[in-house]
């Protein structure tokens, strides 16, 4: 007996690994006991069993307004932020072949960043709804502008770290001087701005948050799950994927799409969370091979489990400051993209 079965729709068919499934529900265990954890811990501590009891409205009154007021809000951001960011890289290391690429790294985070701060410093009288969008439109800017830059009859690995690593560095130069010279400004919506280039879900909330950012998770990340099968035909290169009969650039087009699109969305509203879209695939690769229908939900998983954990040491390590998650993603995340340099450059 073999470690795959298969799922056959009419139009669709996945072959899936036994030990993706096995692994997918763990991590989904793993989640779920992240959830009650985080809801649980603060200034005000709540045990789990009070925390699924109000979660499944047979709770005390008051845990109810800290949980579904001001906790569960957050952590359903840090799942949806988290698990876009994650979808997002694996999809641009498999789009690329470069398993040193995130939307952070080269650039598009830092596009879709600057978009975002532009929304709150110039059009924060429109409706928050629209904020994604902006992001989303800098961040295809921002990959726009570090493909053009990186061709040079063709487009290599190394050169396109390099050219994204420096376009992200000039995209931050850009979004912090128009904050600090935006002198009509008023200040709260200044230090919004910065809190936000920390990467921070400080604050979120059902209306203006959740739902604003569900609606692209929710379409987004089952159509990359459902393309992701394309990516394990363009592993094998161009040539060998078109004689197979995939229409390459049209795919690989849809998928870039798709990648963008996440990591704009989920920075609009978490702000420069970094590293998550660089780890998360590497990790589930490790765990599940390199099969991309299992790459995918299991790096989404990941990346939402990294992002819950750091937030809520962000929140509870140094009561009553509320650190920015997005420091101790970056914690983490520096070392092990130095580690990958040093594999890739060893290797090579």
């Amino acid at each position: 007996m073999n470690g795959w079965f298969t799922l056959r729709g009419r139009k669709h068919s996945f072959q899936i690994d036994r030990r993706t499934v096995a692994m997918t529900v763990l991590l989904i265990i793993a989640n779920l006991a992240a959830i009650v954890v985080c809801v649980g811990l603060g200034s005000t501590s709540i045990s789990p069993l009070a925390v699924i009891r109000t979660i499944i409205g047979i709770g005390e009154s008051s845990d109810s307004m800290i949980i579904f007021s001001l906790r569960l809000p957050r952590v359903i951001i840090a799942v949806l932020v988290g698990s876009a960011l994650a979808v997002s890289g694996a999809l641009l290391q498999g789009i690329v072949r470069n398993p040193l690429t995130s939307p952070d790294i080269i650039g598009i985070s830092g596009g879709a960043s600057l978009g975002t701060v532009v929304f709150i410093l110039y059009f924060s009288h429109v409706s928050i709804r629209f904020m994604p969008l902006s992001a989303v439109v800098g961040a295809f800017a921002a990959a726009f502008l570090i493909y053009l830059f990186a061709y040079r009859r063709g487009i290599t690995p190394l050169r396109l770290v390099l050219i994204g690593i420096g376009m992200a560095t000039a995209l931050t130069a850009v979004t912090y001087m128009l904050i600090l010279t935006a002198s009509f400004t008023p200040t709260a919506v200044a230090v919004k701005a910065f809190t936000f280039m920390t990467g921070s879900i400080y604050g979120v909330s059902w209306e203006r948050d959740v739902l604003t950012l569900l609606p692209w998770i929710f379409i987004l990340l089952p159509v990359a799950f459902i393309y992701a099968r394309h990516l394990n035909v363009q592993e094998l290169g161009d040539e060998v994927a078109t004689s197979v009969g995939s229409p390459v650039h049209v795919k690989r087009t849809i998928l870039l799409f798709i990648s963008v699109a996440l990591a704009g969305a989920a920075v609009a509203i978490g702000g420069a969370i970094n590293f998550i879209g660089l780890m998360a695939p590497h990790i589930a690769r490790k765990l599940v091979g390199p099969a991309y229908g299992g790459v995918i939900p299991v790096s989404a998983l990941i990346g939402s489990l990294v992002l819950l954990l750091s937030d809520l040491v962000a929140r509870v390590a140094f009561i009553p400051l509320d650190i920015p998650a997005g420091v101790f993603t970056a914690a983490i995340g520096a070392p092990f993209f130095i580690y990958l340099l040093y594999r890739h450059r060893s290797g090579a």
